[in-house]
């Protein structure tokens, strides 16, 4: 650490699902599962870019993009319900963990001084059921933002990256996010940060917006962030 200089960032702002919780091949499964009964009629190459582009995305949303595929009798309510019943099972009977090198980072942050939060497109349930699992509030407290706390408006859309800012009493511009999607990287970039992106899912070619891409935690040198060293 350069003791004795000015930190050029004040706060890291975390996405969740991905990013700090491995739950990544949960709602891969369980988006696979509701587009093979909702939209069982495209092809698997149709579904596989589907579940792409939803990548990152929020239920909300990605749910509205699963039913105007659909060509029977349902509802996005529907959808929407059953992808997270599907995803939250999974939560018990498969467990989640946090990804790799995830706390000793976080240790190093607070060492630094740096505020941090969590700002995610998971819904409230999801949180909820999250932090059942993980002690997420041992390393945030009540800095845990979601979707539902500003009007279900989720990422690209920069909202819930503005509102974690707000709360923690940082000006965007001295902030980070750490991101694994692209519709979080382009919400970051919207709202002014410096966005890393970390490659949790293995495809590093749909990072290429953020500034910079790591494929894990022990990769991101906060020293030379922070100090321009």
């Amino acid at each position: 650490m350069f003791k004795g200089n000015i930190m050029k960032y004040k706060a890291i702002i975390f996405d969740m699902d991905g990013t700090i919780v491995s739950t990544e091949i949960i709602w891969q499964k369980a988006t696979q599962s509701i587009l093979d009964k909702y939209v069982g009629h495209l092809s698997q190459e149709k579904k596989e870019e589907i579940k792409t582009f939803l990548k990152g995305l929020g239920i909300y949303e990605s749910s509205k993009h699963i039913h105007k595929h659909s060509i029977l009798d349902v509802t996005t309510e529907e959808i929407l319900l059953e992808k997270a019943r599907v995803a939250h099972e999974s939560y018990t009977t498969l467990g989640i963990s946090f990804i790799p090198f995830f706390t000793d980072f976080h240790t190093k942050l607070e060492n630094l001084g740096l505020k941090s939060a969590i700002a995610t497109n998971a819904t409230g349930e999801t949180v909820t059921k999250t932090l059942e699992l993980l002690p997420l509030q041992d390393f945030f407290g009540e800095h845990i933002y979601h979707i539902d706390l500003v009007d279900k408006v989720c990422k690209p859309n920069p909202a819930i990256f503005l509102h974690a800012a707000k709360n923690i009493g940082i000006d965007p511009i001295d902030c980070i996010v750490i991101e694994d999607s692209v519709h979080g990287i382009k919400a970051a970039k919207a709202a002014g940060m410096y966005c890393i992106a970390i490659n949790t899912g293995n495809d590093r070619h749909l990072l290429h917006e953020a500034n910079e891409i790591v494929d894990c935690y022990s990769e991101i040198n906060l020293d030379k962030l922070l100090y321009n060293k």
